[in-house]
């Protein structure tokens, strides 16, 4: 990244944002694992679970674009606000991505996450190994979901403990309860095309605005911006990239999720396929399917969500590849980049977030895990 060796206007350089959200993320879970101990060990072990998969990987974007609004909307500059607290408050972010990741692993029972095993199998696996009692699989999913709750109800202690003023907290205040809605709701919405095997587009673009592009990148920026006390017009403009840029985001991890190498994604290869995910990808296959070929179209719909086998997979993957639907895709990631990028030049950003910001929305919505 070009900005590297570029100090911020509030003193911590862009590409020292990760490590710095590392060391905070690690002092907070020591102090509230003295804490967990109070009550017993297994809470200590869930908490430890959960403190293994948030530290265990993870690329820090959630702060780091919290970092950006702070900075490109003024920093301490105009707010009066400790960088120290700022870089506290955003690093939260990684505890409310915690929560929806290891909830989203359960609903989609899905065994790996980045590589390892995920937070209910690796419980599951624990409790199988004790010869402890009941079913394994039950208790791991039991765990991962209380796991998952703490982690929604310790992201709020961190923001709020974070040490930036009530004034910064305040103007906050709706963008913070909005995000955490945003991603439940999101999430609900997700489970519910699924259900009913909705194959509209417009839906299917809401669950990608909400269940991703909100919590990724839109409301961090937003968050950042509202501690910095930024204008009104930076605030749209950072809102209306982080939107553009975040449902990019998710369109290619749409892609991914079927057509991913599993040794680059760490999720099996086809995986939204044999979880019948409703992406905008599967809805253009089928619509341009029942148009050109509607026997491929009935053998994708009979298979998403139901077919398990890896070489049926594949069929399916070939279908989808071969209705036009990834260039249909591509055009629109093309498209909302730079839409995206349109937002930051409207605003007049410039300096080392705007080149960070741009860098960040070329490799994110061109990458390959």
């Amino acid at each position: 990244m070009s900005t590297s060796s570029t100090p911020s206007d509030s003193g911590l350089p862009l590409a020292d944002v990760p490590g710095a959200v590392e060391q905070e993320l690690r002092a907070f879970f020591e102090r509230r694992l003295v804490e967990a101990d109070e009550i017993g060990e297994p809470v200590v072990k869930a908490a430890l679970h959960l403190s293994d998969f948030v530290l265990g990987g993870g690329k820090r974007i959630r702060p780091l674009y919290g970092w950006a609004g702070f900075v490109g909307g003024g920093g301490h500059e105009r707010s009066g606000e400790d960088p120290r607290h700022v870089v506290r408050a955003v690093s939260a972010l990684e505890l409310i991505q915690a929560c929806a990741l290891i909830h989203d692993d359960i609903i989609d029972a899905s065994d790996t996450r980045r590589g390892r095993p995920t937070v209910h199998r690796a419980v599951e696996a624990e409790h199988r190994t004790r010869n402890m009692t009941g079913d394994s699989a039950e208790f791991g999913r039991n765990v991962a979901i209380l796991a998952g709750d703490l982690a929604l109800v310790w992201a709020d202690d961190m923001w709020r403990d974070s040490g930036v003023s009530a004034d910064a907290l305040a103007r906050a205040q709706d963008p913070w309860r909005g995000m955490r809605t945003e991603v439940l709701g999101g999430q609900l919405l997700d489970i519910s095309l699924e259900a009913t095997g909705d194959e509209s587009i417009e839906l299917a673009n809401r669950v990608n605005r909400f269940k991703t592009a909100a919590y990724t990148i839109e409301r961090p920026l937003h968050l950042g911006a509202a501690i910095a006390a930024a204008p009104a017009s930076t605030v749209a403009a950072f809102r209306g990239y982080g939107r553009d840029i975040g449902i990019a985001f998710q369109l290619r991890d749409d892609l991914l999720g079927v057509f991913g190498d599993s040794a680059v994604t760490g999720k099996p290869a086809g995986d939204d396929l044999r979880e019948g995910k409703r992406t905008v990808l599967l809805s253009l296959a089928l619509e341009a399917l029942d148009r050109s070929d509607p026997a491929s179209a009935a053998e994708l719909r009979a298979g998403v969500g139901c077919a398990t086998d890896p070489e049926e997979l594949d069929r399916l993957a070939v279908i989808i590849r071969r209705s036009g639907a990834v260039e249909g895709v591509e055009k629109r990631i093309a498209e909302l980049t730079s839409s995206g990028l349109a937002h930051l030049e409207q605003a007049g950003l410039d300096g080392p977030v705007a080149e960070t910001l741009r860098e960040l929305a070329i490799k994110s919505t061109s990458r390959r895990a």
